[in-house]
């Protein structure tokens, strides 16, 4: 054989070599970039289950309230009417910008804030506290708002985990080419640094 053709062959291997392992590496980023998103994507179910389950216990909430005592009409509508809003407004996972996720944490935010206008309205009815129904519902509440809590928690960290990855070099390469982009985080609403007054 000449040595100008083994020379070739050689060549030949060494970019062959060097072509496979981009190829394998862009396969294993690519896959571990889906992997973090499919994260995202099933925390986000988690995240909309409790808000789901807080949105069925209203209308079980409210009519326990109604029926208990000649309650203020007005605060019962402002639940039902952010409780309403709040299941109109839906979030695909795989499109979440942050202009839709401020647009459905401001409707949610909107029922959190009619329910705690009405747990100080409900100060006022020492009867329907004193319920069975209203404390389990009261339970079922507060258990709910904790969970929502813990899985928007997580939901941040696991947006955290694919965002950092798709920005970091070379990943942020791969994650160009296929369209990958930033997921949004929950954030405080605003003024959630200080606390809510309570008179009577």
């Amino acid at each position: 054989m000449k040595k100008g053709c083994l020379l070739w062959i050689i060549i030949i291997a060494v970019v062959a070599i060097v072509a496979f392992g981009f190829i394998s590496w862009g396969i294993k980023v690519y896959n571990h970039i889906v992997e973090l998103e499919q994260g995202v994507v099933s925390q986000w179910g988690n995240v909309e289950t409790q808000y789901q389950r807080r949105a069925d216990l209203i209308p079980n909430f409210v009519n326990t309230v109604k029926g208990a005592a000649a309650f203020e009409q007005e605060t019962l509508t402002q639940v039902i009417e952010a409780r309403a809003k709040a299941t109109q407004v839906t979030l695909d996972p795989a499109n979440m910008t942050a202009e839709n996720m401020q647009e459905f944490q401001a409707a949610q935010g909107e029922v959190s804030s009619a329910l705690s206008r009405l747990m100080v309205v409900v100060e006022r009815y020492p009867e329907l506290k004193a319920t069975q129904n209203f404390r389990d519902l009261q339970v079922e509440l507060e258990g709910t708002e904790n969970r929502i809590s813990v899985e928007r928690r997580n939901f941040n960290e696991k947006a955290r985990e694919f965002n950092t990855y798709i920005k970091q070099f070379p990943q942020s390469i791969i994650a160009g080419i296929k369209g990958f982009s930033e997921r949004p985080y929950f954030e405080s609403m605003e003024g959630a640094e200080t606390a809510p007054q309570v008179q009577f």
